[in-house]
């Protein structure tokens, strides 16, 4: 077997707005298109796990966290709507995977990321799990 590696797929610019031009069959044949995405990438044993994001939450910045805000918000240009795991041999065949994404066509925008065992930036922040 071969080595396999994992990647990240981060689905951006995915607020309900990206939708609002679809009728209801309209966005019914495009969740189909999703799940049949989705269940044939969990067929081959490329996806490990995916979910998507809710619109609400909190964001944390600043020195020990003093700055907590409600968001991210629907409406924010570069919303994160979700994520799939994939492991795949390399980074040509997420981008390969990335581009059947259904989404695209409604102008989402598909991240490809890989995820690595150490911090790039800290060197020492090590990964944790799985």
């Amino acid at each position: 077997m071969s080595a396999v590696s994992p990647y990240l797929l981060l689905f951006r610019n995915a607020g309900p707005e990206s939708h609002a031009h679809l009728t209801p069959e309209q966005k019914t044949a495009r969740a189909k298109q999703w799940n049949d995405w989705v269940a044939g990438l969990v067929a081959q044993g490329k996806l490990q796990h995916g979910h998507p994001l809710g619109l609400g939450g909190r964001v944390v910045a600043g020195v020990n966290g003093g700055r907590v805000t409600d968001g991210p918000f629907a409406e924010a240009k570069e919303i994160v709507g979700g994520y799939l795991f994939l492991t795949v041999a390399d980074i040509d065949e997420a981008t390969a995977i990335a581009r059947q994404c259904p989404g695209l066509a409604d102008g989402l925008v598909v991240e490809v990321r890989p995820i690595v065992d150490r911090s790039p930036v800290l060197g020492d922040v090590q990964a944790v799990g799985g």
